[in-house]
């Protein structure tokens, strides 16, 4: 159902900049597992060695589609590939890359013993991180000591009180925050 805007979306990312259509990245899932994270690529070719965290929607290694990409959430739709193999779920805590994780604490890590997911509470009230990264002067900072401690409180919680019913939910204000 999804393959004809899967397609679409590949051709105008490819004609948009060199690089293929999708970006794969090292994250870690379940149980400290490591796995490959699929995504349409909205940035150019070898901009993750200048960092991974991305600020504000004009940083200059985002590509033009993929600030499109980006603002409606489109990019992440190639992880629904993730959860058809069993590496994610549609709802739980987003996957860190492995030198984040290596900063949880052990009461942080509680948050591994569940499959990530492509959408979560952190994900909805943290939509714009890249904005706010972006008005800070020292964004890895920021993300370490106060964004990345408050995503990992919210999978907390939810590690605590998750339920098919609350899963609907953060889909459906998921899909509505999208297009808002």
């Amino acid at each position: 159902m999804l393959c004809p805007l899967w397609i679409s979306i590949s051709i105008v990312v490819i004609a948009d900049s060199k690089g293929g259509a999708f970006f794969r990245q090292t994250r870690v899932g379940k149980d400290g597992k490591h796995f490959r994270l699929w995504k349409f690529r909205t940035m150019r070719p070898m901009s993750e060695s200048a960092g991974q965290l991305t600020v504000g929607a004009n940083d200059m290694r985002i590509t033009n589609a993929g600030k499109t990409l980006r603002k409606f959430k489109l990019d992440e739709l190639p992880q629904l590939f993730n959860v058809l193999i069993g590496d994610m779920s549609l709802v739980g805590p987003r996957p860190e890359v492995p030198k984040y994780v290596a900063m949880y604490t052990p009461e942080q890590r509680r948050v591994l013993s569940i499959r990530p997911g492509i959408t979560d509470h952190a994900s909805l009230l943290y939509f714009e991180e890249n904005e706010l990264l972006a008005q800070s002067n020292d964004p890895e900072k920021t993300y370490i000591t106060e964004i990345m401690p408050a995503k990992l409180a919210l999978n907390l919680e939810y590690l605590n009180s998750n339920s098919f019913r609350g899963d609907i939910t953060i889909i459906l204000r998921t899909v509505q925050r999208m297009f808002s």
